[in-house]
């Protein structure tokens, strides 16, 4: 009985019947409404992307079963849809991960083994959900890893302007972008800081004030997703 369940639904010597594509595409919406679930349950995500998630999977089996189950040509019919990403937002490593989970489950679908797609959610479903509950890949003190923005007028040397402050809030201070803004009258600078000890950061911002005529500050967390793959 167990056997039966990962056999496939069809045989590919036979034309495709209408029971065994409802049965494909029935278990690619199935799985592709758990994935995108659990992909919101352990992630923020938008209703757009989710909607894009449960979708795919149906979406990709169709794509194999209409090249009569050839995984060569269903990559290449696939690989058409590599298109979208010109007419979007980049995305994270974790939505890009997304997007080849639902497909792998459209593909498995597709190709008549809907017991092994479900297989392959559950373990996925499983380790996605254990990595997103532990502290795996974290950065160690990552609370304290900070980009900062300072604004500065244009007649300001930004060089070394700034060492003596931090060199008392960081352990490490690094200016990795300057901008002009306001028709070339301010320059912004953009650093990348990693604080010595949590709670500084209003003292350090009131400091700074002082150093470039109360313009405007920015201070937030470091972000990394630019670095994940």
């Amino acid at each position: 009985m167990l056997e039966k369940i990962f056999q496939s639904v069809y045989n590919s010597s036979e034309a495709l019947s209408v029971s065994a594509f409802l049965i494909v595409i029935g278990s690619a919406l199935v799985l592709g409404a758990l994935h995108a679930l659990l992909y919101g349950f352990n992630n923020r995500s938008s209703k757009s992307f989710a909607v894009t998630l449960a979708t795919l999977p149906a979406i990709v089996s169709v794509v194999i079963l209409m090249v009569s189950g050839s995984i060569g040509a269903g990559v290449a019919v696939a690989g058409t849809f590599s298109l979208v990403r010109f007419r979007s937002a980049p995305g994270s490593a974790k939505e890009i991960a997304a997007v080849f989970t639902s497909m792998a489950l459209g593909l498995a679908c597709g190709m008549g083994y809907p017991g092994f797609a479900f297989l392959f959610g559950l373990i996925l479903a499983l380790a996605d959900t254990l990595y997103a509950h532990s502290s795996f890949g974290e950065i160690r003190g990552g609370s304290l890893h900070k980009t900062l923005l300072i604004t500065v007028p244009e007649s300001l040397e930004y060089n070394g302007v700034f060492d003596d402050i931090f060199s008392e809030y960081t352990r490490e201070a690094r200016l990795v972008r300057v901008k002009t803004t306001n028709l070339g009258s301010l320059n912004r600078l953009s650093y990348e800081l990693t604080l010595k000890r949590p709670g500084c950061e209003k003292a350090m911002i009131d400091e700074l004030r002082c150093r470039n005529g109360n313009l405007e500050i920015s201070l937030g967390e470091q972000s990394t997703e630019h670095n994940e793959l």
